[in-house]
């Protein structure tokens, strides 16, 4: 098991945290990229539209006869051969989410945290509150942490406390989140990550009891 240590807002040691190998141990790169994939697919919009034949301005007469003019036949003026008529197959509105398994997600979980934890990015405080819920002295403490650049907070419980929400709300590359909120595209997307002890202890007993038998004893033989 892999020993990380546990600190105060400070920067101070507090204490240590023992994380399973099984949920922090190998990265599997693939399914990672299948992760951000499906999430950056469910993000778009996929409001694309060209307008068919039924949409476009004009009229449906036959413009000229269809022989002895020397010119080639026309049928209409709203012809994909012309300007300002219809497009051949062209985009049209649709959702571009798809099933994504969710032994496949929390797979891509654990390999986004056991990657954060190799980069040495991932930092876990003993409790993520303040007395007072100010701005700058969550962006005081981030500082002292090393968290200088994007940051993931993220937080144990089923709602996030104001006073952390207020605190965090402002601060520009940094974003607050639940440990059941967590994606693998938002540990990838920030630098820093930085979990409360009992948030990153919830997440990595559920991860770890996610984890088959067969997972498990593939990675035992490979360490």
């Amino acid at each position: 098991m892999a020993n990380v240590d546990v600190v105060n807002l400070n920067g101070e040691k507090v204490g240590s945290l023992e994380l399973a190998d099984a949920v922090f141990g190998q990265v599997n790169e693939a399914l990672l990229w299948e992760a951000v994939k499906h999430y950056r697919a469910s993000l778009r919009q996929g409001t694309h539209k060209t307008k068919s034949r039924t949409e476009v301005a004009g009229s449906g007469k036959k413009l000229w006869k269809q022989k002895g003019t020397g010119r080639a036949r026309i049928g209409s003026v709203r012809s994909p051969l012309w300007r300002h008529g219809y497009t051949v197959h062209g985009p049209q509105p649709r959702s571009y989410d798809y099933a994504f398994p969710r032994k496949k997600l929390l797979g891509a979980l654990r390999s986004a945290l056991a990657s954060k934890l190799a980069d040495g990015k991932l930092t876990v405080v003993d409790s993520l509150e303040l007395k007072e819920a100010k701005t700058k002295l969550y962006r005081a403490a981030l500082n002292k942490l090393g968290a200088d650049r994007t940051t993931l907070l993220v937080e144990n419980g089923k709602t996030l406390s104001p006073g952390l929400v207020l605190g965090a709300r402002n601060l520009k590359g940094v974003e607050l989140v639940l440990n059941n909120e967590v994606h693998p595209y938002d540990l990838l997307r920030y630098e820093r990550a930085i979990f409360s002890k009992a948030a990153i202890e919830q997440l990595a007993e559920a991860l770890e009891k996610s984890v088959s038998k067969r997972q498990l004893a593939a990675q035992t033989e490979a360490a």
